[in-house]
């Protein structure tokens, strides 16, 4: 989690927590296996929710209680890093490599300090992202590419911490002030950057992006798409079988990178009509102008946060100062303290966004309806979901306020049973 929360800094961004696609869920199929016929059905016939096995609601009960120990470690590794003295040691061990200069020093600085963090969180992360996954039957990926993709994760932040964690020490140092207002302010347009290239650059780093096999259902993509308002597009079908049994999709990208992805995995698990909707689900994201307006929804996050951290680190530097090694935010060495107080703000803020991510994702369903009128095949593509991924269909309330991104599967199951739009007319894109 640190880590994480580190990248964040180094990217000044909080975005990413809130831009989210469907949740992925796992499949059994191989990659290169037929997609599954779309038999004829009738649309108007309801789904039942499927009930989870008790390895689903282990696996769910044991995610929950990660998820806590995950919060709090978030809090316990930053204060010890910073409160033992460790972060200013490290601070003038990047001052002594970087000459003094400034701008080297905080760039040495943030690359040890993920190189330490990436180090101590090495087995927990292992544990979470490759062998409890194995054990529960959710993951395709190799320990080699498992370890591949956790070092490029790394180096990529360590690249835009060096990069970036300038901008807001800089700002620190000349408006000490106002500068969490113009540190907020100065990621929409670095996000915005981000979206643009990240399709194109980042993404294929980890996995093989190319052209969909299967040129049918290419071309009802396509007409879907050109049906949603969404022109231009390329279609792409990616290879994350290697990785993972997780099946999705997704619309990215913004100008001239906008593109429609699939993954290998889902074209493998799911009928025609079950993609189609998935598709129009996505797409419905893009339409709605859902993209712009969480990169709003960013900022404002972003900024109550840093807010939070410029009120109360003041106090907790002037009582400590003696421990942690520095007198001034604005220091480099802070760097732990910014993100055990993000981590806290975190507590309060998340719901907030978890809930506008979850009205985001309501009114793709909807649109997603109202665009196919697959009611019956957009049912059973999320009772697939549910029970290839081991989800719980009704989680408990600590979950739905803070972990959820999306309604449950078996909200999601209820409201294709029960919308049923008389035209298809009802869809009316949004300007961005």
């Amino acid at each position: 989690m640190a880590k994480w929360l580190a990248g964040w800094l180094a990217a000044v961004l909080v975005v990413s927590s809130f831009l989210l696609v469907s949740n992925p869920a796992r499949g059994q199929a191989e990659p290169d296996a037929a997609q599954p016929a779309a038999a004829a059905v009738d649309e108007r016939v309801p789904v039942e929710v499927p009930q989870p096995s008790a390895k689903a609601m282990e696996f769910y009960n044991g995610g929950m209680a990660l998820w806590a120990f995950n919060r709090v470690w978030g809090i316990v590794l930053p204060a010890v890093l910073v409160f033992s003295g460790f972060s200013a040691r490290l601070r003038d061990l990047a001052a002594r490599v970087g000459g003094r200069v400034w701008f080297l020093t905080v760039g040495i600085y943030i690359v040890l300090y993920l190189a330490v963090v990436f180090l101590i969180e090495l087995p927990i992360d292992y544990y979470q992202g490759f062998t409890r996954l194995h054990a529960y039957g959710l993951s395709n990926q190799s320990p080699g590419k498992w370890l591949k993709d956790s070092v490029l994760d790394l180096v990529l932040s360590m690249a835009v911490g060096f990069g970036v964690l300038w901008v807001p020490y800089l700002l620190m140092k000349r408006s000490p002030r106002r500068w969490w207002l113009y540190t907020s302010l100065a990621s929409v347009p670095f996000l915005l950057f981000v979206m643009l290239v990240k399709p194109i650059w980042i993404d294929p780093l980890y996995n093989d992006f190319g052209p969909m096999r299967n040129q049918g259902l290419e071309r009802s993509i396509l007409d879907l798409a050109g049906k949603a308002g969404i022109d231009s597009s390329r279609v792409f079908e990616v290879a994350k079988s290697v990785d993972t049994k997780a099946v999705n999709a997704y619309v990215t990208g913004f100008l001239g990178t906008k593109r429609i992805v699939l993954w290998d995995t889902l074209l493998a698990r799911l009928n025609e009509k079950e993609v189609l909707f998935v598709m129009a689900h996505e797409m419905g994201h893009y339409v709605l102008g859902h993209v712009v307006r969480s990169v709003f929804l960013s900022f404002v996050v972003t900024l109550l946060g840093l807010y939070f951290v410029h009120a109360a680190s003041g106090r907790l530097i002037q009582r400590f100062r003696g421990r942690l090694g520095f007198d001034q935010l604005s220091d480099v060495a802070s760097v732990p303290l910014m993100l055990l107080l993000l981590q806290i703000s975190s507590l309060f803020l998340s719901p907030v966004a978890m809930a506008y991510s979850r009205y985001q994702e309501h009114e793709a369903d909807r649109f997603a309806i109202e665009l196919t009128h697959a009611n019956h095949s957009g049912g059973t593509a999320f009772a697939k979901l549910q029970t290839e991924n081991l989800g719980n269909p009704r989680p408990g309330w600590a979950y739905r306020v803070f972990r959820a991104s999306h309604p449950s599967i078996g909200e999601r199951i209820d409201f294709c049973n029960s919308y049923h739009p008389a035209t298809a007319s009802a869809v009316s894109p949004a300007a961005d």
